[in-house]
């Protein structure tokens, strides 16, 4: 029977080149532990002399070694070793013996360690490669970022990721699903779809070498972002009647398709998707994210409406698939940011000239296809994947391909670009290149999931239409491009088309909401992310609905009063300026000097709103569809509070006081198990004496017991103190931190404490 180890404990870690730790017999007895998953860049200072990119935080070189036991038994089965991901560049040995390397730090790999185990001890060595820190448009961690896993199982078993499950049909009354794997040796295979309860539901047989085989399901329940229901499928491998393998997995029932004039249907009815785009990084954690972090942000996403996701814009974590077929959450599962051609890299702030040209280009001539197939046989099981996207802006203009058709060109956020950068050169890679190029990719794509579209984010798609590059395409989707929809849906009316990357301007979502046929879009960003930063000393992208500790920004607010029904409102203030995405430069909170000209604003669905300040009235306001869910006042500052009034709610703005209370909450439920795994986060509160948000002061956290320090995030931009550092200052009140469970059974509790004097506990 297969078993699945997890191997994320207890690995031995050292930064810098080593000369022979892949030797089995080499002593790391003072390299240090950490637990995986493991980003030692955000373990470091900031540091402009790094990119401006990736967060000014830096990479190298580093070696990882895990020590660990087989029986005798053990030792004699089938052995597979599994990375979720390691940026970049990995090269791993067992016992001494070298299994192969591993380029792109996004995707899976495993290898077939059989051979080179035994019993007793056991020694894996990973190096880790990342030198070239301006080699990403955003930070990309710099370790093993991902889990590891071993399994070990019998000469008769599924083969990895298998088997695959399909929706080939389903309604209310009826599903029929195809289960594809193949055993060699098996003689029989055994499918068994359970309910929740354990019983059986369905059943289908098959044997060792048939490709494929359907189960019907009768009145099955339907996987959808509002009731996103699992069953278990129990998966076995026969042999003489004995069962060698077992696997399970849950199995989402749902039919989906899209169509080029009525948009997107999912289970019969017709649905607008509510996206979002999101990278990988979770700020003081880096690239090393747990589970729990993933699941407090997708409930927020959920919360402001959001049913679906863009993973912007490589594979993702897995935990983060497993959380979306839990949670109702439909994904566009994305493969690479370039191709051949290496984009412009920002190494001293966004635009700034001259850019670098490190990359996945370097790599994708060798490992395209190997890395295609990895993220999608490891993902198609997904339920809720409904579009794979091979590329993100592979065609924007002049980075670096060019093309006759166009003498001169800029891109949605070239306004600095030099003339040269902007104007046709013949030297420079042919756009009718990535024609040739997408066609390949989409029949790899084909060749293993027969289920889903494919897409590609174009930013040029004025261009690629013309090329071809749009024709080889399922789906088109288009970034910032919503001036084109009703052009290009007369001009190619067979064709699906989305909006795959999309500003908050309210604008952009009306011009879904207003046509049939465009079936959703997907904001930048649902959250802030290190790196894409403007230039020393901000260190984030501002893009996100909610900030890098993962509270709510007024843009949240606006997507709640879009895409939700329930009577909403909240009040913002700023200056009143917005960037290319829409951001606003407001916030939840009303301070300045006396006479100041602040921008006041409601974000409501509800039709009108008056707003007060210390009482006296400022106006009343309808709100049209042209506002979309916003309206403003100008007002001069004067201290005390602001309070917006609707027909069915009211908020306000108040002030801020200094702290008189230090507020902890915790997402545990139940003690911290001592496993040196489980994490705990713990919001942070600055309280006035009236138990409303109070002025930021600096926070210290103090672990006691079985607890590590992972990190304290606040979300403030140009915060450069260093993540390895046990205090941080608050923004609006707020900060988080995380902690991690030590693997001894002692009490563990929380205390943190302020430069003024207040104190607070929390049991964990």
């Amino acid at each position: 029977m297969g078993n699945s180890i997890r191997l994320d404990l207890d690995w031995r870690f050292h930064l810098g080149d080593v000369p022979d730790a892949d030797f089995m017999g080499y002593d790391d007895s003072g390299w240090r532990r950490v637990t995986l998953p493991h980003d030692w860049a955000v373990e470091h200072p900031f540091d402009r002399s790094y990119a401006s990119g990736t967060g000014y935080l830096p990479g190298g070189a580093a070696w990882y070694r895990k020590h660990f036991a087989l029986s005798e038994e053990e030792a004699r089965q089938q052995a597979r070793l599994t990375f979720q991901g390691v940026y970049k560049h990995a090269k791993v040995w067992v016992n001494s013996n070298f299994l192969g390397s591993h380029a792109y730090g996004y995707t899976s790999f495993s290898f077939d360690i059989s051979a080179f185990l035994h019993a007793g001890e056991n020694v894996i060595a990973v190096r880790v490669e990342h030198n070239d820190v301006a080699d990403s448009r955003w930070y990309t961690g710099s370790g093993i970022t991902r889990h590891v896993d071993l399994t070990l199982h019998d000469a008769v078993s599924f083969p990895e990721y298998a088997p695959f499950v399909s929706t080939l049909s389903a309604d209310a009354e009826k599903a029929v699903l195809r289960i594809q794997a193949e055993v060699p040796g098996a003689s029989a295979l055994r499918y068994t779809l359970l309910s929740p309860e354990g019983k059986p539901v369905a059943t289908a047989d098959a044997t060792g070498d048939t490709p494929a085989v359907t189960l019907q399901v009768d009145a099955p329940s339907l996987w959808s972002p509002e009731h996103p229901f699992l069953y278990p499928l129990k998966a076995e491998a026969l042999q003489d009647g004995q069962v060698t393998d077992t696997v399970c997995l849950p199995v989402g029932i749902r039919a989906f398709r899209f169509d080029p004039d009525q948009g997107f249907f999912l289970n019969g009815e017709s649905m607008k998707l509510k996206g979002v785009c999101v990278h990988h990084d979770a700020g003081c954690l880096g690239a090393a994210v747990p589970k729990e972090v993933w699941r407090r942000r997708l409930w927020k996403f959920k919360a402001a409406g959001c049913n679906a996701l863009r993973t912007a814009h490589n594979p993702p974590d897995p935990d983060l698939l497993d959380l979306c077929d839990e949670l109702g959450l439909l994904v566009m599962d994305e493969a690479f940011d370039e191709w051949e051609g290496t984009k412009n890299k920002w190494w001293q702030g966004h635009n700034v000239y001259p850019p670098k040209h490190y990359g996945y280009a370097e790599d994708f001539p060798l490992w395209h296809e190997a890395d295609l197939r990895s993220m999608v046989l490891r993902d198609r099981n997904h339920p809720s994947i409904i579009l794979w996207s091979i590329g993100n802006e592979i065609d924007y203009p002049n980075d670096p391909y060019v093309t006759p058709l166009f003498k001169e060109v800029l891109g949605n956020n070239d306004a600095n670009k030099p003339l040269a950068e902007r104007l046709y050169d013949s030297r420079k890679p042919d756009a009718s290149r990535l024609a040739v190029v997408a066609k390949e990719l989409v029949e790899i794509v084909h060749s293993m999931d027969d289920t889903r579209p494919v897409t590609s984010a174009l930013s040029f798609p004025e261009l690629s239409n013309r090329t071809g590059y749009a024709d080889v395409l399922d789906l088109s989707g288009y970034n910032y491009r919503e001036h084109f929809y009703e052009e290009d849906h007369a001009t190619y009316p067979d064709r699906v088309l989305l909006g795959s990357e999309n500003s908050h301007d309210p604008k952009a979502w009306r011009a879904v909401v207003g046509h049939d046929f465009i079936s959703g879009q997907f904001l930048w960003t649902g959250i802030d992310f290190l790196g894409e930063c403007k230039g020393w000393p901000l260190r984030i992208s501002q893009a996100g609905m909610l900030n890098l500790a993962g509270f709510e920004k007024p843009l949240f607010d606006q997507r709640k009063s879009l895409w939700t029904e329930e009577p909403y409102v909240r009040l913002a203030a700023g200056d009143g300026d917005s960037d290319r995405h829409g951001v606003w430069n407001e916030h939840h909170r009303w301070q300045g000097a006396p006479g100041q000209k602040k921008i006041v604003s409601c974000h409501t669905n509800e039709s009108e709103a008056e707003l007060f300040l210390n009482d006296q009235s400022l106006g009343k306001k309808t709100l049209t569809p042209e506002d979309g869910c916003r309206v403003s006042w100008e007002v001069s500052y004067q201290e005390g509070a602001l309070r917006v009034v609707t027909p069915h709610g009211e908020d306000t703005l108040q002030t801020l006081q200094p702290a008189a209370e230090l507020q902890l909450r915790s997402d545990r439920s139940a003690p911290l198990p001592a496993d040196g795994l489980s994490i705990a986060q713990v919001e942070i509160f600055l309280l006035d004496a009236q138990g409303r948000p109070a002025a930021d002061e600096i926070i210290h956290v103090q672990p006691i017991g079985n607890l590590t320090l992972l990190g304290i995030e606040n979300g403030i931009p140009d915060d450069l103190t260093p993540y390895g550092e046990s205090y941080r200052s608050t923004l609006d009140g707020r900060a988080i931190t995380y902690l991690r469970a030590g693997c001894t059974p002692v009490p563990a509790r929380l205390h943190v404490f302020t430069d003024s004097g207040l104190s607070a506990d929390i049991d964990l």
